[in-house]
């Protein structure tokens, strides 16, 4: 039974491996080769998925710096970051309030749940707002948020307050 777990866990590792290098390489990649004046609907579309607990390996902040440094306007930049980073949290916080533990164990695996859920019973508001203030596992945190049943308002204030922190202090130090 654990080897058919272990199998699962590494053919969902891979399929979400590949969507991730396929989904920036038709949207970042290309803005990067071709310049594209779309460049901020890709921008948006790879913040989003990135901030799924899905797709744990996507660097979100470089591609920030990246659109940043390239002289997209910083003010609209930083408002498609924090909401599409907001609304991903606000989809993992339910995915785990409403899914089983099971299908969750398959998807992160057991231990990364764990540790995310000591975190949060230990530290509550902490843990939210310096997991989306740094560039830690904040997608696995406003899950396991969800699956303690944490309250809402709560997770929701304190992941927009460190989503916008983080922006804000990648916009000062990378703009200059």
């Amino acid at each position: 039974m654990k080897q058919k777990r272990i199998n699962v866990r590494h053919w969902l590792f891979l399929f979400f491996t590949t969507l991730a290098v396929v989904l920036a390489s038709f949207t970042v990649g290309k803005d990067i080769y071709a310049h594209n004046d779309n460049g901020l609907i890709s921008f948006a579309f790879v913040n989003f998925f990135g901030y799924l607990f899905v797709f744990l390996f996507m660097p979100v902040e470089l591609a920030f710096i990246f659109y940043l440094r390239s002289g997209y306007d910083p003010v609209m930049l930083n408002l498609i970051a924090i909401a599409t980073a907001f609304v991903a949290q606000i989809v993992n916080y339910v995915f785990g309030y409403f899914f089983s533990s099971r299908i969750i164990d398959q998807l992160i695996g057991r231990e990364r749940y764990e540790t995310a859920e000591e975190e949060i019973r230990k530290y509550g508001k902490w843990t939210l707002l310096l997991s989306n203030l740094l560039p830690l596992s904040s997608p696995v945190i406003s899950l396991a948020a969800g699956m303690i049943k944490y309250h809402l308002r709560e997770a929701l204030f304190f992941s927009f307050l460190g989503i916008l922190m983080r922006y804000l202090v990648l916009t000062f130090a990378f703009s200059l």
